[in-house]
């Protein structure tokens, strides 16, 4: 029998949020964008919109806040989606990087991310 392998889910990834969705906020994710559950976001300065973090830009989408804690698929138009923005922990195991991202940018961008209260951790 083949085995079945089955995507993160908010269980898997959110462990600790403040009562009554307190550590959420809505986030419009551009138009053109497929992100996944888990992914570190981050603002783009000149429309407001949530993009994948990208650490080497310039434009705001190098600067990590949040965590999307659903998959988002806006590849047709923009998109709400709901992000750990505060006073949350989330499995690091759970996180999605951005590809060829470097130790010393993940830091940053988790400092970023603990700065707002988004805690990662290894055991959560």
């Amino acid at each position: 029998m083949a085995a079945l392998t089955e995507p993160n889910n908010l269980g898997d990834l959110l462990k600790y949020e403040e009562d009554n969705r307190f550590s959420r906020d809505i986030v419009t994710v551009a138009s053109g964008r497929s992100l996944k559950i888990g992914e570190v976001v981050s603002i783009k300065t000149a429309d407001g919109k949530a993009y994948a973090l990208a650490p080497a830009a310039a434009d705001g989408t190098e600067v990590a806040v949040g965590v999307l804690l659903q998959d988002a698929n806006a590849t047709s138009s923009d998109l709400e989606a709901v992000m750990a923005a505060r006073d949350s922990i989330v499995y690091s195991g759970a996180i999605v990087w951005p590809v060829g991202i470097t130790t010393n940018q993940k830091a940053t961008a988790t400092a970023q991310l603990k700065a707002l209260g988004v805690l990662i951790r290894e055991g959560a």
